[in-house]
């Protein structure tokens, strides 16, 4: 299995995700001549294609969905919840493939798992996408961690996981009271120290490799952000980690 964060971050987040003969987005929150540009970058091309399944129905999640949908004939997969509240963002589109969430679907040779997220929209997700031997999970904006969310990553070979905010840099910030709040709420985004306390209860010898993803670029730095997670790492208990960015597609990771 084969995967590239295009971007992550408040301004836009898509995964690319490959495997054998199939080809997947996670989100398409990016304008579609943008996905298609840092497709490219990565040597990937939107034909190639398959699906894009979508988490939620923020915009920096969905914004270009639509129009890769159309365009390349694309099927698109989200809870009907998702499909509704976002309905005017994503527009017409090639085919609604509907789930609920809590269900399994395949992909062609993907096994893809949706679980229940905490995040102030209709019905978020997150995923455990799967081969025929490996697993990646993706689990971002959300604002609590859950025995359920312990239970579906504990086992993924790699992991893309919401590292957004330090708490310090959040008070003293710019955010007015009410959004610093939305943000620390249970239906907000994890701090570092949250986060790395959720993935040091995961770790387990078979995780590869961890992607800190959707760090705020107001309330958070990337030092922090790997301080906090390899505070948590000991010599029996590793992965390697590395940050995802808002602007550049990550390398092409294998997990193979």
């Amino acid at each position: 299995m084969y995967f590239s964060v295009l971007g992550s971050g408040s301004k836009g987040n898509c995964v690319y995700i490959e495997c054998g003969r199939t080809a997947i987005l996670i989100d398409g929150g990016f304008s579609g001549k943008e996905i298609s540009s840092r497709l490219q970058s990565i040597g990937k091309d939107v034909s190639q294609l398959d699906a894009i399944c979508i988490t939620h129905e923020h915009n920096d999640h969905i914004a270009g969905v639509g129009v890769l949908s159309r365009r390349s004939n694309l099927p698109v997969y989200a809870n009907p919840g998702t499909f509704l509240s976002g309905e005017c963002r994503l527009g017409k589109l090639a085919k609604r493939q509907e789930f609920n969430t809590g269900d399994q679907f395949a992909i062609k040779d993907l096994l893809i798992r949706s679980f229940r997220i905490s995040h102030d929209t209709a019905d978020p997700v997150g995923y455990v996408i799967s081969s025929d031997r490996l697993s990646l999970g993706y689990c971002t904006d959300t604002g609590k961690v859950t025995h359920l969310m312990q239970q579906r990553l504990a086992g993924c070979a790699g992991l893309i996981l919401e590292f957004n905010h330090n708490l310090q840099m959040l008070k003293n910030g710019p955010y007015p009271p009410a959004l610093q709040q939305r943000v620390r709420s249970s239906q907000g985004h994890l701090a570092n120290e949250d986060a790395a306390e959720f993935l040091k209860d995961i770790l387990h010898p078979g995780l590869r490799l961890t992607v800190l993803a959707h760090l705020s670029e107001t309330n958070n730095n990337p030092q922090l952000a790997m301080a906090a997670a390899r505070e948590i790492l000991t010599r029996e208990r590793q992965t390697q980690l590395v940050l995802a960015h808002q602007n550049i597609p990550t390398q092409v990771f294998s997990l193979d």
